[in-house]
């Protein structure tokens, strides 16, 4: 399987699956998942919201709506309540059952966000390492391409250099 970092908007994307970095709750706000809501249509919050919410580390699937993807796996890597944060667990538990998923529904190609960064406060390049890790670790049956998105120019420079140390 190869696993490649990549810099841009994750609604431009073409895969197979998207993941989205959700919430427990699955109401898309900003970040990763307001780009995918704008990219999409309100039909894919309105799709999410109805899968929630689960439970943290878990995740659910709705269909890409007007992405170039056949489908969105929303990823809980925060939590919706308590202090809101991401930790390593959630990330990693988030990484491995986006795979799975990805794997379950058949899918070759998969993006994935840094997941638990941005409001789920965790830092970038540790969560970089983590969900890298994961993906180095993981056996697919069906997946061949994975790519890890980064929007920013420093984040994506982070995550390169974290991608050669664990790809």
């Amino acid at each position: 399987m190869e696993f490649t970092p990549i810099q841009g908007d994750i609604a431009t994307q073409q895969a197979d699956a998207l993941v989205n970095a959700a919430g427990t709750s699955l109401r898309m706000g900003s970040g990763v998942a307001g780009a995918l809501r704008r990219g999409a249509g309100e039909e894919l919050n309105e799709a999410a919201m109805a899968k929630g919410p689960v439970d943290l580390g878990e995740v659910a699937v709705t269909d890409a709506f007007d992405l170039d993807a056949d489908y969105v796996i929303h990823a809980a890597a925060m939590p919706h309540y308590g202090d809101g944060k991401a930790t390593e667990e959630s990330i990693q538990e988030a990484t491995w059952n986006s795979l799975e998923t990805a794997d379950e529904l058949g899918c070759e190609s998969l993006v994935v966000p840094v997941l638990g960064t941005g409001a789920a406060g965790f830092p970038f390049e540790r969560a970089a390492d983590l969900i890298c890790s994961e993906i180095a670790d993981y056996n697919p049956e069906t997946l061949i391409d994975v790519r890890v998105i980064a929007y920013a120019d420093d984040q994506y420079e982070l995550l390169r250099k974290v991608a050669e140390r664990t790809g």
